[in-house]
């Protein structure tokens, strides 16, 4: 049988799995991605992993690796949500220690692979998936192609500026999507909207660092109205930009995936709501808003895998 090795870098998790042909994750690790300050104890300590897989599977037949601002030459510039900074030579820097296939390729475009040939993008030509995590990621695929742009970095929508107003964006962009669009973007806003309200709030209590996604999904279930506003907030904004995505490529659907779209209908029927208000009069109906065809624990290393079948 035969296997790629897929390889997430979170802000937060590293993820690793092997994957089967068929999409069967079969063995998975994990480490802390922000416990290395250093990007060669990183390095390191992914070698390691992967070394260990190697000798406990064969038939592998290459390394698929989706990170944040990854580019075609192999490497990761000014990651927004990493420790690191400045052009990391990462796909050189494995291959010092690891003697496999390399393929390399922003995140969200690795989740937009992995819809592709595992999951709701099947049979689609045209779609984009917007990652909502620790900030926003988005993938694009055009007439069954992936758009990457001449070196990698295209479909950057995270940082698609919205206003010209407040907040910044991990790269500092003002009025960037994912400063409202994230879980970080959803805690932000519960802040902003304890400022702007008097209403009761579990969160009164509660500090930045503290705040979690699950704890306002639930406090919003519970009747909290400031969770519940900020929601209603976050998911305006979402649908109102993803209507206008519409307008570049006139996708056939657009696919939601990430720890935020946990939150159900909280973030979902806001976006709906303004998605359908804003969108153009000959796009109606024409669009759909789907959640991920992947379990959500599998996804991006599904996603990253996927780059190996692509490229071998």
């Amino acid at each position: 049988m035969k296997r790629a090795i897929g390889i997430d870098i979170g802000g937060t998790i590293t993820k690793i799995g092997v994957v089967s042909e068929d999409g069967i994750c079969s063995h998975k690790t994990s480490f802390r991605t922000k416990e290395y300050s250093k990007f060669k104890d990183y390095i390191d300590n992914l070698t390691n992993r992967i070394t260990e897989i190697q000798s406990k599977f064969k038939n592998i037949e290459g390394i698929g690796i989706g990170a944040p601002n990854a580019s075609k030459n192999g490497t990761i510039k000014t990651p927004a949500n990493l420790r690191w900074e400045g052009e990391l030579n990462i796909i050189d820097d494995i291959k010092k220690k690891i003697n496999l296939p390399l393929f390399l390729s922003n995140d969200a475009n690795c989740a937009a692979m992995g819809e592709m040939i595992y999951g709701n993008a099947k049979g689609l030509n045209d779609f984009i998936v917007i990652t909502l995590g620790t900030g926003l990621g988005s993938g694009i695929v055009c007439n069954g192609k992936l758009l990457e742009g001449s070196e990698g970095f295209a479909a950057e929508l995270g940082h698609f500026t919205i206003n010209n107003k407040n907040r910044y964006t991990g790269l500092g962009m003002k009025g960037g999507l994912e400063a409202y669009v994230s879980a970080t973007g959803l805690k932000r806003t519960i802040l902003y909207m304890l400022s702007k309200y008097t209403d009761k709030s579990i969160f009164r209590d509660v500090s930045y660092n503290n705040l979690h996604g699950e704890d306002i999904t639930k406090a919003a279930d519970n009747g909290d109205l400031i969770a519940q506003k900020a929601y209603k907030y976050t998911g305006t904004i979402l649908g109102e930009s993803l209507a206008n995505f519409v307008t570049f490529t006139q996708p056939e659907a657009i696919i939601l995936t990430g720890g935020l779209v946990h939150s159900g209908k909280w973030i979902l029927e806001p976006t709906r709501i303004a998605f359908n208000k804003k969108l153009l009069p000959f796009y109606k109906n024409k669009v759909d808003i789907l959640l991920s065809g992947l379990e959500d624990k599998d996804s991006a290393i599904l996603g990253s895998a996927a780059l190996v079948w692509k490229n071998i």
